[in-house]
């Protein structure tokens, strides 16, 4: 199927998420799985644990599966994406979407191939024995790779934002929403991105790059939170959420996880180099301030979009909008996020213990957001018949 100038970045969302469904599994890998001696669950420690024969072994074995379905999934709809891209930069549509608000969808590609970044370190840490013996020579290359997706960002953003600032031509009559905010969600992909390296590097030099441009994207993308949640939300007020991209409500809630897990990262990192200790009652509030916002926008939005009927007009039916695929991030960050919570914010601080029936039961709700958002996709992967 060839689309041309029927084509639309936004597209690239369905490799989005599907490359966030194969690591929202390795969620279960790294907080169930013991790996005392590494950062993060590796080979090294997933297998013999699978070996085991417990119900541990069952959970590996359905994660591996599903991380590998999905990361199929997500390197599929990669290339399928990246070759309309290709052929849409040559039709009229595409000069056209360079002079619209449209333009800041470009943001989509740097924003899943950062995704892709971080789907190979999963697999890499899943399936490559003896992973973190020579791990620090992977890092460098994967500063290269953030450093690459992250220049793009800019690029596209500094384009978007100077056309703006020297026509001022944006039109508001078309901003009743918050898909603006894909922006934001690329640079705090980044931003997490690099933190990965600054949290776990022993090599104080690599430590000190992820951490540097870590903050500097977090920090630019909170700066724009203030700029274009006002913005939207102004236009909404005045003619109510666009139908089309009402998922776009939903947006901040894949950004809040981002930010979330880069702070997280940035205070292991500063631990680890600095001589800065977490103070772990602060990893209880920040996952609290966090999941709380969430929350909040999650019943937002799911009552917004219900009472417009967009689940009936591009999920449950026929017609077709790439922008419905924005619904994964939501479900998969949540779910991410959901885990930092029960791991971080309460585990670490002793309110329940590990591997207790409380533990367990409080992962009930975000693994429900996952098995939903998995049916989704699906759904949409039908419709759109990649």
């Amino acid at each position: 199927m060839t689309l041309r100038e029927k084509f639309s970045p936004t597209c690239f969302l369905s490799a989005l998420g599907a490359g966030g469904l194969s690591v929202s599994f390795f969620m279960y890998l790294m907080f169930l799985v013991p790996h005392p001696n590494t950062p993060m669950a590796t080979y090294d420690f997933i297998m013999p644990a699978l070996l085991k024969g417990d119900w541990l072994s069952f959970v590996i074995s359905f994660s591996l599966v599903f991380i590998i379905a999905f990361a199929f999934f997500h390197f599929k709809l990669l290339l399928w994406n990246t070759k309309q891209y290709n052929l849409y930069k040559k039709t009229k549509a595409y000069e056209d979407l360079k002079n619209s608000n449209a333009q800041i969808t470009l943001m989509t590609l740097p924003l899943t191939y950062t995704m892709t970044i971080n789907v190979c370190f999963v697999l890499g840490a899943v399936f490559v024995p003896g992973l973190w013996s020579f791990v620090e020579y992977l890092f460098p290359f994967a500063l290269l790779g953030f450093i690459t997706t992250g220049y793009f960002a800019l690029k596209i953003f500094f384009e978007y934002f100077s056309r703006l600032l020297t026509k001022g031509d944006f039109d508001f009559s078309k901003n009743n929403n918050l898909s603006q905010m894909i922006s934001i969600f690329a640079l705090a992909m980044v931003a997490v991105g690099f933190a990965a390296p600054g949290a776990m590097s022993h090599n104080i030099v690599i430590n000190s790059i992820g951490l540097f441009f870590s903050i500097f994207f977090a920090s630019l993308s909170i700066l724009l939170i203030l700029i274009k949640i006002t913005l939207g939300f102004k236009n909404m007020f005045e003619k109510g959420l666009n139908l089309e991209a009402a998922p776009s409500i939903w947006i901040i809630i894949p950004i809040l996880t981002l930010l979330g897990i880069a702070f997280i990262r940035i205070s292991f990192g500063l631990e680890h180099h600095y001589s800065s200790p977490v103070e772990i009652t602060s990893l209880f509030i920040l996952t609290s301030v966090i999941l709380s916002l969430q929350i909040i926008f999650g019943i937002l939005g799911y009552m917004v979009m219900k009472q417009i009927g967009y689940f009936e007009k591009y999920i449950e039916s026929g017609e077709k909008s790439a922008i419905s695929f924005a619904l994964i991030c939501p479900g998969v960050a949540f779910f991410v996020f959901g885990m930092f919570f029960i791991n971080f914010g309460l585990t670490y601080n002793e309110i329940i213990s590990k591997y207790s029936m409380a533990y367990f039961i409080l992962m009930i709700p975000f693994i429900y957001i996952q098995i939903k958002t998995i049916i989704y996709f699906f759904k949409l992967y039908k419709k759109f018949s990649f």
